[in-house]
Protein backbone atom coordinates (compact mmCIF):
# COMPACT_ATOMS: atom_id res chain seq x y z
CA UNK A 1 0.00 0.00 0.00
CA UNK A 2 3.02 2.61 0.73
CA UNK A 3 3.72 1.88 -2.60
CA UNK A 4 0.25 2.61 -3.78
CA UNK A 5 0.38 6.11 -1.73
CA UNK A 6 3.57 7.22 -3.20
CA UNK A 7 2.13 7.04 -6.71
CA UNK A 8 -0.86 8.90 -5.87
CA UNK A 9 1.34 11.37 -4.36
CA UNK A 10 3.56 11.65 -7.27
CA UNK A 11 2.84 14.71 -9.40
CA UNK A 12 4.76 12.55 -12.25
CA UNK A 13 3.06 9.74 -11.67
CA UNK A 14 0.02 11.17 -12.11
CA UNK A 15 0.69 13.07 -15.44
CA UNK A 16 1.96 9.66 -16.60
CA UNK A 17 -1.54 8.14 -15.91
CA UNK A 18 -3.24 10.81 -17.70
CA UNK A 19 -4.51 12.11 -14.49
CA UNK A 20 -3.38 15.61 -14.94
CA UNK A 21 -4.06 16.71 -18.39
CA UNK A 22 -0.74 17.27 -20.06
CA UNK A 23 -0.13 18.18 -23.59
CA UNK A 24 2.72 15.70 -24.58
CA UNK A 25 5.85 16.59 -27.01
CA UNK A 26 6.72 12.28 -27.03
CA UNK A 27 5.08 9.38 -25.45
CA UNK A 28 5.35 5.70 -26.15
CA UNK A 29 4.44 3.14 -23.55
CA UNK A 30 7.29 3.68 -21.07
CA UNK A 31 8.32 7.36 -21.45
CA UNK A 32 6.48 10.35 -21.78
CA UNK A 33 8.01 14.13 -22.34
CA UNK A 34 6.60 17.43 -21.91
CA UNK A 35 7.42 21.07 -21.84
CA UNK A 36 8.37 22.17 -18.59
CA UNK A 37 5.92 24.47 -16.50
CA UNK A 38 8.65 27.49 -15.52
CA UNK A 39 10.98 26.80 -18.72
CA UNK A 40 14.98 27.79 -17.81
CA UNK A 41 15.83 28.27 -22.05
CA UNK A 42 14.32 28.40 -24.95
CA UNK A 43 13.68 24.54 -25.26
CA UNK A 44 13.06 22.85 -22.05
CA UNK A 45 11.06 19.49 -21.77
CA UNK A 46 10.92 17.04 -19.16
CA UNK A 47 11.49 13.17 -20.14
CA UNK A 48 10.07 10.70 -17.25
CA UNK A 49 9.27 7.17 -17.18
CA UNK A 50 6.30 5.77 -16.35
CA UNK A 51 7.82 3.51 -13.99
CA UNK A 52 8.08 4.97 -10.55
CA UNK A 53 11.65 5.86 -9.69
CA UNK A 54 12.50 8.10 -7.13
CA UNK A 55 15.72 9.13 -8.77
CA UNK A 56 18.83 7.77 -10.03
CA UNK A 57 20.00 6.62 -6.57
CA UNK A 58 17.32 4.19 -6.97
CA UNK A 59 17.52 2.45 -10.20
CA UNK A 60 17.97 -0.73 -10.49
CA UNK A 61 19.81 -2.99 -13.27
CA UNK A 62 16.69 -4.02 -14.50
CA UNK A 63 16.18 -0.25 -15.44
CA UNK A 64 19.10 0.23 -17.92
CA UNK A 65 17.31 -0.83 -21.02
CA UNK A 66 14.52 2.23 -19.86
CA UNK A 67 17.48 4.33 -18.66
CA UNK A 68 19.43 3.81 -22.34
CA UNK A 69 16.10 4.67 -23.48
CA UNK A 70 15.07 7.63 -22.44
CA UNK A 71 18.77 9.40 -23.98
CA UNK A 72 17.56 8.33 -26.91
CA UNK A 73 14.28 10.02 -26.66
CA UNK A 74 16.14 13.06 -25.92
CA UNK A 75 18.49 12.82 -28.92
CA UNK A 76 15.40 12.14 -30.65
CA UNK A 77 13.54 15.46 -29.17
CA UNK A 78 16.54 17.40 -30.04
CA UNK A 79 16.65 17.27 -33.44
CA UNK A 80 12.82 17.44 -33.67
CA UNK A 81 13.44 20.92 -31.66
CA UNK A 82 16.44 21.91 -34.32
CA UNK A 83 19.10 22.30 -31.43
CA UNK A 84 20.91 18.98 -32.04
CA UNK A 85 23.90 20.57 -34.20
CA UNK A 86 23.93 23.73 -32.04
CA UNK A 87 24.03 22.07 -28.56
CA UNK A 88 21.84 21.26 -25.63
CA UNK A 89 22.13 19.95 -22.18
CA UNK A 90 20.25 16.56 -20.40
CA UNK A 91 20.32 16.78 -16.78
CA UNK A 92 19.52 14.46 -14.14
CA UNK A 93 19.47 15.83 -10.59
CA UNK A 94 19.75 13.40 -8.08
CA UNK A 95 18.50 14.06 -4.93
CA UNK A 96 17.78 17.04 -2.50
CA UNK A 97 21.33 18.54 -2.55
CA UNK A 98 21.17 18.77 -6.18
CA UNK A 99 18.01 20.48 -6.50
CA UNK A 100 15.98 17.79 -7.49
CA UNK A 101 12.43 18.83 -6.35
CA UNK A 102 9.97 15.75 -7.90
CA UNK A 103 11.00 12.63 -6.50
CA UNK A 104 10.71 11.27 -9.65
CA UNK A 105 13.31 10.48 -12.13
CA UNK A 106 13.50 13.04 -14.97
CA UNK A 107 15.50 14.70 -17.48
CA UNK A 108 16.12 18.12 -18.17
CA UNK A 109 16.39 18.62 -21.95
CA UNK A 110 17.61 22.46 -22.20
CA UNK A 111 18.56 24.64 -25.50
CA UNK A 112 18.10 26.60 -28.20
CA UNK A 113 20.57 29.48 -26.37
CA UNK A 114 23.44 29.49 -25.37
CA UNK A 115 23.56 27.48 -21.46
CA UNK A 116 27.10 28.78 -20.52
CA UNK A 117 29.49 26.32 -19.32
CA UNK A 118 29.50 25.08 -15.80
CA UNK A 119 32.33 26.36 -13.54
CA UNK A 120 34.94 24.60 -12.11
CA UNK A 121 35.34 24.48 -8.49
Amino acid sequence: MEGEKQLEDCIFCRIALGQIPTKFVYEDENIAAFRDINPRAKVHMLIIPKKHIASLAQAEEEDQSLLGRMCLVARRLAEKEGIANSGYRLICNCGKDSGQEIAHLHFHLLGGQFLGIFAEE
